[in-house]
């Protein structure tokens, strides 16, 4: 098979970054029944395991890669200080056209950073190989493929039974008549993509393993996650562990428990084992996550918590708390697009 690309610990990663989606969809599988049991009388759970400490923990993943280490926050500290400010005003700007104008605009940045997310895997298991400008369009038009031809699939057929935040997010679009070309389209970039790797592999004689795991598996919980199924839970199951598991792998493996990245960090970390590091990691994105969630659920959608408070009183200060509380999301999503493209600390 030749020299594979591993990231590091071949086994960490390919647990935690490239077999979430293949086996959540085995669990989707087998599971059918059970999980629309558990999706209709124990949804407090699920919300509480995929939503909260899957979803919004891993969005506090970011806090170890920048904010945590003094002299990687000094290198950009303007920059750092001011994106969350300026997500929050641009949060207030969004939000005083409408809650829907809000939510709209983030659902279509989220989307943007969950492809980045899988483009930017690609790009990461793709270094040392020796290809051409083409072969580099084919990977990129593969991945776009796997992850636009469902959202197309999705803004022109309106009976989805999952949202990204809230009902009626996207745009929809009267194009269902076009879809046929749009799967043609899909299967034909796979086609290609396949035909271009068995060339690749003979060429160099070496099979990239992670790549092609990783590309498979964004085919697999995009396509089957929006497009085959339509249920709610089975999106949520394989849309944010697909996401949230690898980023906050990710965010562990190479700032938190490699050695030298670790030295980053400001003297209260370094009082750690790397045991007690890994279980400071996990315990504080769980609190973290609980907590804003809690605030999200007690004044926003009190759907699994509620308050007490009066409606009357949360609607009129939601201008300030939606926008408020989605600043970690926004500024997650926009620096996202940043530090990656930087060297590693």
């Amino acid at each position: 098979m030749g020299k594979q690309p591993w990231i590091h610990n071949k086994l960490g990663y390919s647990i935690f970054i490239l077999l979430p989606p293949f086996l959540i969809l085995l669990l989707i599988v087998v599971f059918q029944k059970q999980i629309n049991l558990v999706e209709n009388h124990y949804s407090f759970y699920t919300w509480l395991f995929f939503i909260v400490f899957i979803d919004v923990a891993h969005v506090y993943a970011t806090l170890f890669k920048i904010y945590f280490k003094p002299k990687v926050f000094q290198e950009r500290k303007r920059l750092y200080i001011a994106l969350p400010i300026i997500c929050f005003v641009v949060g207030l700007v969004l939000f005083s056209f409408g809650s829907l104008v809000f939510w709209r605009v983030l659902a279509y940045v989220a989307v943007f950073h969950f492809v980045r997310q899988q483009y930017g895997f690609m790009r990461l298991y793709s270094r040392g190989e020796k290809t051409g400008v083409l072969y580099r369009c084919i990977d990129n038009g593969v991945i776009y493929a796997a992850t636009g031809y469902p959202m197309v699939y999705w803004f022109v057929n309106p009976n989805r039974q999952f949202n990204w935040f809230v009902e009626n997010e996207f745009l929809q679009i009267k194009g269902s008549q076009y879809l046929p070309y749009f799967e043609i389209v899909y299967y034909a970039l796979i086609a290609v993509y396949v035909i271009k790797t068995v060339i690749v592999s003979f060429q160099m004689r070496s099979f990239n393993i992670p790549k092609n795991i990783l590309i498979l598996g964004t085919c697999v919980s995009w396509y089957f996650g929006i497009v085959y199924y339509n249920d709610d839970l089975v999106f949520t199951m394989l849309n944010v562990v697909s996401h949230g598991i690898p980023y906050m792998a990710l965010i562990y493996f190479r700032e938190v428990g490699d050695k030298q990245s670790f030295k980053s960090f400001g003297r209260f970390w370094q009082r750690f084992s790397p045991i007690g590091m890994l279980l400071f990691y996990i315990g504080f994105l769980l609190v973290v996550a609980f907590f804003e969630e809690f605030l999200w659920e007690g004044l926003v959608w009190g759907e699994n918590i509620k308050l007490g408070f009066s409606n009357n009183i949360i609607s009129g200060w939601q201008i300030l708390l939606v926008p408020l509380l989605s600043v970690p999301q926004f500024t997650h999503y926009i620096l996202d697009g940043i530090i990656w493209k930087r060297k590693k600390s």
